[in-house]
């Protein structure tokens, strides 16, 4: 785990992992392209994806990421495992971090683990142990069943860690505000049993496939909610006075200054949970109470990239493949936050992306790396906006550029720009629906003459929650029901309607997972002159229906007699478009 210390930051060697398995005659280039392939459409790290193809065992690819790292590969099938080795590590991290403790010599502990990004986390042990740790690389394969073994049925609970971390805290004094001392704000962020319960949160979140973590400190309390599948949810509440010190932890991690409390901080952190990457992106901000911490969880391997993946039906297939393959244009997707605008984006770039073609993207911020595509992160405390950034780009010759957001006429004229002058725009805006962003550009003071000139398609879409597999239930709709979505018993037929009942994979939500619902507008020639002839949205709406499209409630209804999503999910998110 990430700790800010810079000595034990893990950084990536000069060698990328392709090199050093062919300079050890592992694979060929060949390879190397077939795997880099299948990573830029499905996504994963480049060594499992060789593996899965066969060009690759794990043992091989452990030596080569050994070999990356520059530390030491060691066979544990010859380690003698005794209790006070075993117990010289607690259980929640060695099945959080998936690794097991190999010698213990005086005040040095040996630590072995499958994956060299978890470097980081051997600054954790030396103050949960007190010891100096050293990391080695094993097997995987020898790893899990080791950690299995020894820690399987071990592990404190969440009430365990937070009555270790708040004994071992201090109580600050009375009242608003009550003052900690520097020295000892540092030593509590740095406790055994502080970093301990960190570790549980962060751990049981990922787990979970939470989006967010809010840490929220108020006069009498202090709560701690995941945000999962767009829902809040609240832990136990540790003690208040515990509020100081897990924070305090998290910006050590993210490399924040702890002494400043009066500002908004922004940091990040990368871990490794259970051998694969993790992104934390954290947001502090100061509260009559103390500071909130709010950390996003960007985890790539519960978010899938693949274009046929994240919710569309054929036909918004068709129309998006279209879009994507055009020579110039601008293409807008429009929605609230959270719902899923970037993922989008980010699957359709996924899907452009080849040797033959340049892609661009200036983002705020950068929420996932792609492998082939220069992102560039927004950073308006120097001057590196949108506007700036956009300028840029069009002076390093790409092809497909993604703008994160038209928040302004600037970047708005810049993006139009490109568009005339053979470019295809990705980008962003706020709006209820899809013809709104016409209107959305007018109020900017783009003219109508160069979006009816540059505007190629516009995306609308929300986020609705899919039915739990685990405890899905189907049932016959009621009329009530369908005369709440304007249907009749004869146009479902004899389908069936679904919900989940609740069970311990959707922690008794019903729901496990989200898709999009799509509404998506082609401009044809109608709409450029209607646009021209300054049409309200409502009529560019009823116009673009006229031609086939497909209104969110009406993808969301789709999704109902799929058995995809809920009646409930689908009001929710499409009532008052």
């Amino acid at each position: 785990m990430a700790t800010g210390q810079q000595s034990y930051r893990y950084t990536r060697t000069k060698k990328l992992l392709g090199q050093v398995l062919k300079e050890m005659k592992a694979v060929h280039e060949g390879m190397i392209q077939e795997a880099l392939t299948v990573q830029r459409e499905k996504g994963g790290q480049i060594g499992q994806i060789l593996v899965t193809l066969g060009h690759l065992d794990e043992a091989t690819l452990a030596q080569a990421l050994a070999r990356q790292a520059g530390m030491e590969m060691v066979d544990l099938s010859g380690v003698a495992f005794t209790p006070e080795l075993v117990e010289s590590v607690d259980a929640n991290t060695a099945r959080m971090f998936n690794l097991m403790p190999i010698r213990r010599e005086g005040n040095r502990l040996v630590v072995a683990f499958s994956n060299p990004g978890n470097m980081a986390v051997l600054e954790d042990l030396r103050f949960m142990t007190g010891c100096e740790v050293e990391g080695v690389l094993a097997p995987q394969a020898q790893i899990d069943p080791l950690v299995e073994k020894h820690y399987g049925d071990k592990g404190d609970s969440m009430r365990d860690f937070v009555a270790a971390a708040a004994a071992s805290a201090p109580r600050p004094a009375a009242g608003r505000g009550g003052n900690v001392d520097l020295e000892d704000q540092e030593a509590m962020a740095n406790s055994p049993p502080v970093i301990k319960l960190l570790q549980y949160i962060l751990f049981q979140a990922i787990r979970d496939r939470a989006s967010d973590i809010h840490m929220e400190p108020f006069e009498n309390d202090f709560k701690i909610r995941y945000r999962v599948d767009g829902a809040l949810y609240e832990l136990e509440a540790p003690p208040p006075h515990l509020s100081l010190p897990l924070i305090s932890r998290v910006k050590v991690m993210s490399g924040l200054d702890i002494a400043e409390t009066r500002l908004p901080q922004d940091g990040r952190i990368e871990i490794a949970i259970g051998g694969r990457p993790v992104d934390l992106r954290v947001s502090t901000l100061p509260t009559m109470f103390g500071e909130s911490c709010v950390i996003r969880v960007l985890d790539r391997s519960v978010v899938s990239l693949d274009l046929e993946r994240i919710g569309l039906g054929e036909p918004e297939m068709e129309l998006m493949r279209h879009l994507i393959k055009l020579p110039h244009g601008i293409v807008l997707v429009t929605g609230p936050t959270g719902s899923g605008k970037t993922t989008t984006l980010y699957s359709a770039l996924n899907f452009a992306n080849d040797v033959g073609i340049k892609i661009i993207t200036t983002e705020d911020p950068v929420e996932y790396e792609l492998q082939g595509i220069m992102q560039i992160q927004v950073n308006e405390e120097i001057g590196v906006t949108y506007s700036n950034c956009l300028r840029a780009i069009l002076r390093q010759d790409p092809d497909m550029i993604l703008v994160g957001e038209i928040r302004d006429l600037e970047t708005a004229q810049i993006a139009v720009e490109a568009s005339l002058t053979g470019h295809v725009v990705f980008s962003t805006v706020h709006t209820n629906n899809a013809a709104q962003a016409v209107t959305r550009l007018l109020d900017l003071g783009i003219e109508a003459f160069l979006i009816s000139a540059t505007v190629e398609g516009i995306i609308a879409q929300r986020l609705v929650r899919t039915v739990c597999n685990g405890c899905k239930v189907t049932y016959k709709p009621s009329p009530e029901v369908l005369m709440e979505l304007d249907l009749t018993p004869e146009a479902i037929g004899d389908k069936l309607f679904a919900y989940g009942r609740g069970c311990r994979a959707c922690n008794g939500s019903g729901y496990r997972g989200r898709t999009a619902i799509f509404e998506m507008i082609r401009m044809t020639e109608s709409l450029r002159r209607m646009i021209l002839d300054g049409a309200s949205a409502d009529t560019l709406n009823d116009q673009a229906r006229r031609e086939g499209m497909r209104t969110l409630r009406e993808s969301g209804l789709l999704a109902i007699l799929s058995g995809i999503t809920t009646v409930e999910e689908v009001i929710r998110e499409t009532t008052n478009l």
